[in-house]
């Protein structure tokens, strides 16, 4: 059976920078509330700084929804990859870097490894439009992240 909400949802935009100047953006967590439209606050749960397994409490906010998450950093290739799984709500949010040129490919993926979570389930039908409703907003955010991305590391932001 088909879950449209729980889709891949995907993102690309091509950056006039070398990896490693996206990539010092993209792995201060710090900034990551510049990026998204939701995320208001990302907090490490654990010492050691961006590293696998590192545990996130992410605050997140759309319209009067407050709502908070638990990711853990899944995957770390400085310079071409990150990614965290939320925990609360069974998806991963993939960055993917790749030079292209003189420029860089950033392609910002949102897979549903399993199936969204009964909480998170519940939670969008009642405060974000339902999971349908919110997965087409997430979509919408995506494309506006990685521009802003874009402008961050070409304009230094």
């Amino acid at each position: 059976m088909s879950r449209p909400a729980e889709r891949e949802l995907r993102a690309e935009v091509l950056v006039q920078a070398t990896p490693a100047q996206v990539w010092s953006v993209l792995s201060d967590l710090r900034r990551m509330p510049d990026l998204s439209y939701e995320l208001v606050r990302m907090l490490p749960l654990k010492p050691g700084g961006l590293r696998l397994g590192q545990w996130y409490l992410g605050l997140n906010r759309r319209g009067y929804a407050v709502w908070p998450t638990r990711s853990v950093v899944s995957a770390l290739e400085p310079g071409r990859l990150l990614a965290w799984d939320t925990r609360s709500s069974g998806a991963r949010w993939v960055w993917e870097i790749e030079p292209i040129g003189d420029a860089t490919l950033v392609t910002h993926r949102r897979p549903v490894p399993r199936r969204l979570t009964l909480i998170s389930r519940w939670f969008t039908t009642v405060f974000l439009r339902g999971p349908g409703g919110h997965t087409d907003d997430l979509e919408l955010d995506m494309a506006g992240s990685v521009q802003r991305l874009k402008e961050a590391v070409e304009h230094g932001a």
